[in-house]
């Protein structure tokens, strides 16, 4: 498979535009919320760079091991939950590549690591990840040509949920380091063993099925961190 075809984006242009649009409410909100990073850890900027990275990211994978040769599925558009994913086309098969997408995994990983040091959320953060990653795995779903997919708005849920009961105090960076790894692992590396037989082009982990859940749980982070922040806290303190 040329190195060309590893490169794609993760859904139809369409819905990739959606992303963008969240993308832009956050730019459109960066004057009222300037403050609201303070409990994400990160200043405005950092963060509508991090968001920004992940979107032109998603864009790119990194081949890290391949499949044994199959039927494979050659540009397509599969439809999953109401979420049209890519399929790319496919010259030269050598078999599934399995990937890591540079916008949904590793810039999320990298990010989640910063946050578990600058907040110390070693055990929280541990045992959020496992809550998420654990009812993600149920959630995720083999699609044929794409890979593993979970349905787009369970994800962001499910992280609000645990982020705001395990640790309101940090539930921004909380619910950032629990959705986008607890996704990578509970959806993606637990469920690599179901990619063979899927005839799926490139199987990219954090790629086409889960990268618009990871990125929609970078805006939930930063939407918690305009409700829950010290300026605010400290604003409405006697």
């Amino acid at each position: 498979m040329h190195m060309d075809q590893m490169h794609y984006l993760p859904l139809t242009p369409a819905y990739f535009a959606i992303l963008i649009g969240f993308f832009l409410l956050v730019v459109a909100l960066l004057a009222t919320l300037r403050y609201a990073y303070l409990s994400l850890g990160m200043s405005s900027g950092m963060a509508l760079f991090v968001l920004l990275a992940s979107l032109i990211g998603s864009y790119f994978n990194i081949p890290v091991a391949q499949l044994p040769p199959e039927r494979v599925v050659s540009n397509e558009v599969r439809e999953f939950f109401g979420m049209y994913y890519v399929i790319p086309q496919v010259t030269d098969w050598g078999g599934t590549e399995i990937a890591v997408n540079v916008g949904g995994a590793l810039i999320p990983t990298l990010v989640s690591i910063y946050l578990l040091f600058k907040h110390t959320l070693w055990v929280r953060g541990t045992i959020a990840t496992a809550i998420v990653a654990v009812l993600l795995h149920w959630l995720a779903t083999p699609v044929p040509g794409v890979g593993i997919a979970i349905p787009i708005f369970w994800p962001v849920v499910i992280t609000a949920i645990v982020a705001l009961v395990l640790a309101r105090d940090h539930a921004a960076p909380l619910a950032y380091i629990a959705g986008s790894m607890g996704t990578l692992i509970g959806a993606d590396l637990t469920n690599l063993d179901k990619v063979r037989g899927l005839g799926a082009p490139v199987a990219s982990l954090g790629g086409a099925g889960n990268f618009d859940a990871i990125f929609l749980i970078g805006i939930l982070a930063v939407l918690l961190a305009s409700l829950y922040h010290p300026r605010r806290h400290a604003m409405q303190a006697p």
